[in-house]
């Protein structure tokens, strides 16, 4: 049997959005194909039964980290009362959230209040904090929210660690990478302030790729280990398409290729291949 060399997070995001995707998320869980969701507050199959669906899980033997999937996009809308800016009561669309980011449109005190709203209904759900904090479309990394988001960390969840995306994938491999080259360089900023803080992060991060339709996820995942030290972190987005999801997200089919790949028999495989295993 192959010497295990690393253990890693391989974290499933956007729990809460939809009831077929939180169904998949549970059922890897259960059958230890992944070791960590991230959950969505402002999310419409965020509920009491969808919760306690997911606490279930770790009842009796912890099988999974859960998180905080911070959501400041639409069309979700915010927890707080006076979150701006936004379209007809949403969060605005990525796009015009990163112009407002790197414009500094953005009011600090509505922001620290909307992150501590979302971190405050995940306590009162899960009745504690977060294992840790990341982003939907990973907004957390974006100019003003990093500092917001590092700030209620250590006011309201001090042990958790939070969600860096700087890969530590060969220079070959991520010149090819542009999504993770740009969420790469956002990281920086917020290790460097993160550390600051005594903020926790993980060491490195893997599994952007252009969702497109021609993704092939079998071809892809085993490149996203190689470079990956222990404890460094795959994000990933497995689960099934109902019309709740097709008419909050434009990532579908794609759902449905990684959730059957971490469910099939050569993922373990190239696991045990590579000397990796769940943390």
């Amino acid at each position: 049997m192959p010497e295990i060399k690393r253990h890693i997070w391989l974290c499933a995001d956007d729990y809460g959005i939809s009831e077929s995707v939180n169904a998949a998320i549970r059922d890897l869980i259960v059958h230890r194909r992944i070791n960590a969701t991230s959950v969505m507050t402002p999310a419409p199959h965020f509920d009491r039964a969808e919760v306690a669906s997911l606490k279930m899980l770790n009842a009796d033997v912890r099988r999974a980290a859960i998180g905080l999937h911070l959501t400041l996009t639409g069309p979700f809308k915010p927890l707080s009362a006076d979150f701006a800016p936004l379209r007809e009561g949403a969060f605005l669309p990525l796009k015009e959230t990163m112009r407002a980011a790197f414009r500094k449109q953005f009011q600090h005190q509505a922001l620290m209040i909307e992150i501590a709203s979302q971190l405050r209904a995940f306590v009162t759900a899960f009745g504690r904090p977060p294992d840790f904090i990341d982003g939907h479309q990973h907004v957390h990394l974006l100019p003003q929210v990093r500092d917001a988001v590092l700030a209620v960390v250590t006011e309201v969840a001090p042990h958790a660690w939070v969600r860096q995306c700087g890969s530590a994938a060969p220079l070959s491999r991520r010149l090819f990478d542009r999504k993770g080259l740009y969420i790469g360089w956002l990281s920086r900023a917020l290790r460097r302030r993160a550390r600051e803080l005594g903020v926790r992060t993980n060491p490195a991060f893997a599994g952007t790729y252009d969702f497109t339709s021609g993704a092939d996820y079998a071809e892809l995942f085993p490149k996203f280990l190689d470079g990956l030290p222990d404890g460094g972190l795959i994000m990933c987005h497995p689960g099934k398409v109902d019309d709740e999801l097709t008419r909050l997200d434009t990532l579908t089919t794609l759902r449905e290729r990684e959730y059957a790949y971490f469910n099939g028999e050569e993922f373990p495989r190239v696991l045990a291949a590579k000397g990796v295993a769940l943390a």
